[in-house]
């Protein structure tokens, strides 16, 4: 583990580093868009955090290749293709994100751009969902089999995308969904012995954690940097291949002397793996069925903008930019761990754990309409003030609102 996470610290270095770069570099050449109607932010700012991560991706990926005989079953042994399909479409997914963030592709573009990337990872690398780890179940047939890994792939990143605007918003919930899945791969590797796949997922998560936390001190709000479509994809791109990695390749025989490894049982990895993605992205993947049920149900393209994803609706509700980026930290954190907790703990404290958390999250998501209740309720009880002298005695602040000769009155 702890060769994984010094990779992963090279990777969050460069991240940084780069960050400030662009940071300078857009700020000097005014490469930021025009602000649009659906932002958030109302300054100007530079979108090139991507191509800050996508640096840091690779240097933590060249270094990793340096460690022998450690990482050797990732880049050797037969698996180079792999490696060259990730790269190839991590570069394509970065290019094709920096031409919609300066140029606003349409959406037809960008999905068939995704198409192609996913296409070469399961095509050219082989990072496919060739079977389900229920039994070693398999899928269908090799069409099947990469028909349902583009659309694994291709959703992911468009539920990363999605959600991609509040500060730090993308970069947070990255960090926190890939430490669960480097934790849940990391314990599934050491459970079950050393496999190019698991070892490859624990390596992605592990590097894409750190080079997330390499950018979000630029990106916090108030950000300098954003990540734009690059880095958002990139983001997306990179947890699915960690994911299908690992979940195409599992057998719960695997685990079936679990009392060498971490976990309490044979058959609770291989079920929560089936979860696992899902649920500890709970925040974009309900962003995202919100989103294509919404503009599906109005007649638009899934893919097409609005300003009615869930961060949008938290800032309505009266929530600040930084309290919904980190309430949505909180839901994220909550099932994540909770997740985590079924695999080496009791029921009972896993369930207890995640309803504990989950009530106080939504307590702190309502706090501000129960507020706004109390607002009201004030205002329709107090009574109508008639006179200068009555407007004093009820509230002083009003005088602020009187005109010029009431308030020399």
């Amino acid at each position: 583990m702890i060769v994984t996470l010094l990779v992963a610290l090279a990777g969050a270095v460069v991240s940084f580093l780069m960050s400030i770069v662009m940071w300078r570099v857009g700020i000097r050449y005014k490469l930021y868009p025009e602000i649009r109607e659906r932002d958030v932010h109302t300054r100007p700012t530079p979108r090139l955090g991507g191509i800050a991560m996508y640096v840091g991706l690779l240097t933590a990926l060249l270094i990793a290749s340096q460690i022998h005989p450690y990482f050797d079953i990732v880049f050797h042994d037969g698996n180079e293709r792999t490696i060259w399909a990730i790269l190839i479409a991590a570069t394509l997914i970065v290019v094709m994100g920096v031409l919609d963030d300066f140029f606003d592709l349409d959406w037809t573009t960008k999905l068939i751009g995704q198409i192609i990337a996913a296409g070469v990872l399961a095509w050219l690398g082989g990072l496919a969902l060739d079977s389900l780890p229920i039994g070693g179940v398999t899928i269908g047939s090799t069409w099947s089999s990469l028909a349902l890994t583009l659309i694994v792939v291709v959703v992911v990143m468009n539920m990363m995308n999605f959600i991609d605007g509040l500060d730090g918003l993308v970069a947070g919930i990255a960090i926190i969904a890939n430490g669960a899945f480097f934790l849940y791969s990391y314990m599934a590797l050491q459970t079950t012995g050393s496999t190019s796949y698991f070892t490859l997922g624990t390596l992605l998560s592990a590097a894409m954690a750190g080079v997330c936390l390499g950018f979000l001190p630029l990106n916090w709000h108030p950000a300098r940097l954003f990540m734009g479509d690059a880095g958002s994809l990139l983001v997306g791109l990179m947890f699915a291949v960690a994911s299908i990695s690992v979940s195409g390749n599992m057998d719960p025989e695997m685990f079936s002397n679990p009392s060498g490894g971490y976990f309490r049982s044979q058959y609770a990895p291989a079920f929560t793996l089936l979860l696992l993605p899902v649920v500890i992205m709970i925040v974009p993947t309900l962003d995202f069925g919100l989103a294509v049920i919404r503009r599906i149900g109005a007649g638009k393209s899934p893919f097409s903008a609005d300003r009615k994803h869930l961060h949008h609706r938290l800032l309505d509700m009266g929530h600040s930019r930084l309290h919904a980026t980190l309430i949505f930290y909180a839901w994220t954190a909550v099932i994540s761990v909770g997740s985590l907790l079924f695999l080496v703990a009791m029921p009972v404290v896993a369930w207890s754990f995640i309803g504990g958390g989950l009530a106080v999250c939504a307590v702190a998501t309502l706090a501000p309409l129960s507020h706004r209740k109390r607002r009201e309720y004030a205002v329709q009880a107090k009574p109508v003030a008639t006179t200068t002298r009555e407007i004093a005695v009820l509230d002083p602040l009003d005088r602020a609102g009187a005109n010029p000769k009431e308030r020399s009155a």
